[in-house]
């Protein structure tokens, strides 16, 4: 097959832009679905320009991957499609943004190898082991909080709360700095929301000053843990060494900020649109509630695939290839659509369709194949195994009562509130 360059000839292929934020992305899940379908179909790598942003090139854009096939083989090939040049943001962000999001995940080979060992040592089995039993009770006491009123906001009562207190504890963030921990981290991921951050604010200065604050706290945190270290990851982070080489101040504040926004905002959507998932789909409540241990690992990769917390990432090419046909120049930017690949006709049965036992499921709600693949996924299947399990049995009939208020976001597939309804009392 020859390939095809869309820069020259592909673009407008089916009059569809991804880069709209208040039509596209705004529109309903459904025709979200059937434009992303159409796309699959007739344009899989179509090109768009970049979406509007206070770094926006008008002369730029990129290629939207849509296919599955497509996004594992970019995302097998990080020598050719490279994170180091932006992964999270299509526009380049200037350097001052590359201080506080310079995390792992936006960084190539050997750095982000180099990286990845240190973190890795404050993740023992032990720490895990004790994780797990921390996750079950933070769940039963955000249930036992709700339980007899009857209503609440999943979101901020219930979805939020869990990985939020989980990270936190997690790294030795004190309790009272919760409530700055989630408002920071909504504005770092939410900056293109009014109710984050108003419009006519500098939105700029807001995400800075939101992440230099998170990166102040971990960078305070993580000096007292090095002259007196406790039983917190921060404490093995800090203390870390391999080959000589230890955690910069600057990297334990890049990889708390990774967390906290990698960490909690993914876990709660994928909470917040479960349960909008069980109410839309009864009959899936039924078949879950009939054996809640049996479906529910199952269940939570189905709402991971059908959720895709992060709608995508993005690579950029570091020399002149090609992909699904498609020929791509050195420098190219590159969208891996996780949403839409999750919902490929030529990997999974009837796509849009949410079945709690769909089993193969080779979603990649987690990322791709690769040196990048989400390094929370297995603690993220456990927070909402755990959460799921104590909703179904012991407010059986927890439903939504109103819509999901959405994220304005073409990157986070976000929740921003989601009013629930049960029976008071519950099961105890």
């Amino acid at each position: 097959m020859t390939p095809t360059d869309v820069t020259r000839s592909g673009r407008g292929v089916t009059g569809i832009d991804l880069s709209d934020l208040d039509g596209f992305w705004a529109a309903p899940i459904p025709a979200r679905a059937a434009a992303f379908a159409e796309l699959r179909a007739r344009d899989p790598l179509s090109f768009h320009p970049e979406p509007d942003s206070p770094w926006r090139d008008p002369d730029g854009g990129f290629h939207a991957v849509t296919r599955l096939d497509d996004v594992l083989a970019a995302s097998r090939a990080p020598q050719v499609f490279c994170s180091g040049r932006g992964s999270t943001s299509i526009p380049d962000m200037p350097a001052e943004f590359v201080e506080f999001f310079g995390s792992m995940i936006g960084m190539d080979d050997p750095r982000h190898a180099r990286l990845r060992r240190i973190v890795s040592r404050g993740f023992t089995p032990r720490r895990l082991a004790r994780l797990t039993e921390d996750v079950a009770a933070t769940a039963r006491r955000i249930v036992d909080e709700v339980i007899d009123r009857g209503e609440c906001d999943a979101v901020t009562d219930i979805a939020a709360r869990l990985p939020m207190t989980i990270v936190c504890d997690l790294m030795g963030v004190p309790a009272s700095q919760y409530d700055f921990v989630f408002d920071a981290s909504n504005v770092v991921l939410g900056a293109g929301d009014p109710d984050y951050v108003p419009e006519g604010s500098d939105i700029v200065t807001a995400i800075l000053t939101a992440a230099g604050g998170l990166a102040e706290l971990m960078r305070d945190l993580g000096a007292k843990r090095a002259q007196d270290p406790t039983d917190d990851v921060t404490s093995a982070l800090v203390n870390a060494e391999i080959d000589g080489e230890r955690l910069t101040p600057d990297e334990l504040a890049s990889f708390f900020i990774l967390l906290v926004v990698a960490g909690n905002e993914t876990t709660r959507n994928a909470i917040s649109w479960g349960l909008h998932l069980l109410t839309e789909n009864p009959d899936q409540r039924d078949v879950w509630l009939a054996d809640v241990d049996g479906v529910t690992p199952t269940a939570v990769d189905e709402i991971v695939r059908l959720a895709s917390p992060v709608i995508f990432m993005r690579r950029t090419c570091t020399q002149d290839t090609e992909l699904g046909g498609t020929a791509m120049r050195e420098g190219d930017k590159v969208a891996l659509f996780y949403w839409a690949a999750n919902r490929d006709p030529a990997h999974f049965t009837d796509p849009d369709r949410f079945d709690v036992r769909r089993d193969p499921n080779p979603h990649v709600g987690f990322g791709g194949p690769g040196p990048h693949f989400c390094l929370g996924a297995h603690l993220a299947r456990r927070e909402m195994s755990v959460m799921f399990r104590e909703l179904l049995t012991r407010v059986p009939d927890i439903h939504t009562t109103a819509p999901p208020s959405r994220l304005r976001s073409m990157f986070i597939n976000g929740v921003k509130a989601l009013p629930v309804a049960f029976t008071a009392g519950g099961v105890r």
